[in-house]
């Protein structure tokens, strides 16, 4: 059985609720006011939190490619000019933390520097995600763990070795591990969802999806699989700009995705065999050849 973590108030784990993250990452497009639009969504679809990214555009855009221009949204501009204008600081996140905290629903980011590590720090996520971009990344996930709190590792194009490296490096104290195959959108036969199971059986950890696929179907099997907990990438409109647009969810489709994964978890039950008191009517008018059944064999709902 694998144990559970707690993140804020809520415990994430096999025997706990799927823990639901809509990851609105850039999907912001550098906008406060679309972030709130996508955290309204995603508290009006139920979800348990909302993630952002969080980066240091000079750390993290390669040198060769600061000064290649592009078309944006905004006129063209290079790519480091780009990275930039889509970043979020100190007074728009101050924002967001009050939003979500007004409006009752956790937030969190995933670091891709140390930078960022410590620039989130300011605020009390309670707890961090790794990006699979990042997991080979040590001096990052040193970072991350000297935090204390909670970490959300992804595991999307690496290597089971990669991955052993770092859970060495992290700990599976507070550890979660998700699932995830790292192509945007990422068609069905490379999403390989029975990893999920493989992972559980690796470590002693909660373990969930991280999906980027399109539609939903793929997710809800995934919570039959056994995630605990999953992540979609939310938008209003897949076709706005964006790299991450297109492999996202909109909000009635995230209504969707949350109602019916509630369903899944009720639909999977415990294993154990019953006869349900609704079954019974059925049991005695079909049944040619009645057995006798016990009161214990009877599930009363």
């Amino acid at each position: 059985m694998n144990t559970s973590v707690l993140i804020g108030s809520r415990h994430v784990g096999h025997d706990n609720p799927v823990y639901i993250i809509a990851e609105i990452g850039i999907n912001h497009n550098g906008s406060v006011e679309l972030a709130k639009r996508l955290i309204d969504g995603a508290i009006l679809s139920g979800c348990d939190a909302v993630k952002f990214q969080k980066r240091t555009p000079e750390l993290c855009v390669p040198r060769e490619q600061w000064f290649i221009e592009r078309d944006t949204p905004w006129g063209r501009m290079t790519y480091l000019e780009y990275r930039k204008r889509i970043e979020f600081g100190y007074s728009e996140f101050d924002e967001i933390d009050r939003h979500c905290k007004e409006r009752g629903i956790q937030w969190f980011a995933s670091c891709w520097d140390v930078p960022s590590v410590e620039f989130i720090e300011q605020f009390s996520v309670p707890c961090y995600k790794i990006a699979s971009a990042s997991l080979t990344d040590s001096e990052l996930l040193m970072a991350v763990r000297g935090t204390g709190k909670p970490i959300i590792l992804s595991t999307g194009m690496s290597t089971i070795q990669e991955i052993v490296d770092a859970v060495e490096i992290l700990g599976t104290d507070n550890l979660l591990l998700a699932h995830a195959t790292s192509t945007y959108p990422c068609k069905p036969e490379e999403l390989n969802l029975r990893m999920i199971e493989t992972l559980r059986k690796m470590y002693k950890v909660p373990v969930g999806y991280s999906g980027h696929e399109t539609g939903l179907a793929t997710t809800w099997a995934a919570v039959a699989l056994g995630a605990c907990f999953v992540e979609r990438h939310i938008t209003l409109d897949r076709a706005l700009w964006g790299t991450d647009q297109a492999a996202s969810v909109e909000l009635g489709g995230l209504m969707r995705l949350v109602s019916n994964i509630r369903d899944v978890e009720k639909a999977i039950g415990d294993g154990i065999k019953k006869v349900y008191d609704s079954e019974l009517a059925s049991r005695s008018k079909l049944r040619r050849v009645q057995s006798t059944i016990s009161e214990s064999d009877i599930l009363i709902a």
